[in-house]
């Protein structure tokens, strides 16, 4: 398997660069030089888009007569960016941890409720990147105590503020949508607000922990 990331021109002003099969087992230490690489690249000026996904960063350029120039520079800086250097922020969000699947998640894992609750909890979760709908943030870390399938059938309405498990993956809903992972809890927290400057609450390389919280202190804290 190459150690070396490829490089794929998507058209004459825009750019891949994959490094999802680096390190396939360590996924978390490929993104933060992912995040990093975006930092650097952000700061050139060149870009009017950078978008971080898993362990992927395409890259939209202002001007196309850069594509060559990029597609050469890319490679090296990426092995001299350190993934300790980017910066990044922590949020806590409160959660009532009332979800119609809470029952279900731990009955899947043999788990009870309060077992969920604690677990899902104490962990610090890194944000991978956002999809899916604008302000989704792909979670990092949950434990592998709470994974958990998919739903079969998705609903048709997951309510905006849906704390939610899919697989190896915890999220949390930004608005009223379709979506095939088991609700575990719920936050009034606003995570994507288009009439703001900066839309998104968390964004991709911020931290990120749920605090259980009762009903009336989650309405108090919003």
């Amino acid at each position: 398997m190459s150690q070396i990331p490829s490089l794929f021109a998507l058209s004459n002003s825009s750019l891949l660069f994959d490094a999802s099969h680096l390190e396939p087992n360590n996924v978390l230490s490929i993104q933060k030089k992912i995040w990093t690489l975006a930092e650097y690249c952000k700061q050139s000026g060149d870009f009017t888009d950078l978008v971080p996904a898993m362990n992927s960063l395409t890259l939209y350029l202002k001007n196309a007569q850069n594509l060559n120039k990029w597609q050469k520079t890319l490679l090296t800086i990426w092995d001299d960016v350190k993934s300790t250097s980017f910066k990044s922020q922590h949020h806590k969000i409160n959660t009532v941890y009332n979800g119609e699947d809470l029952a279900y998640v731990a009955q899947y894992n043999n788990l009870t409720t309060e077992d969920v609750v604690n677990i899902h909890s104490k962990t610090h979760y890194h944000v991978l990147f956002l999809g899916f709908q604008p302000g989704f943030a792909y979670l990092h870390g949950l434990d592998e105590r709470l994974h958990t399938p998919r739903r079969k059938e998705p609903r048709t309405k997951v309510p905006k503020g849906s704390v939610a498990i899919g697989a190896d993956k915890t999220a949390i809903y930004p608005a009223d949508t379709p979506g095939g992972w088991h609700i575990i809890g719920q936050t009034s927290t606003q995570l994507f607000d288009h009439t703001l400057q900066t839309p998104c609450l968390i964004n991709p390389g911020d931290t990120l922990e749920f605090v259980p919280c009762s009903l009336s202190e989650d309405i108090t804290h919003d």
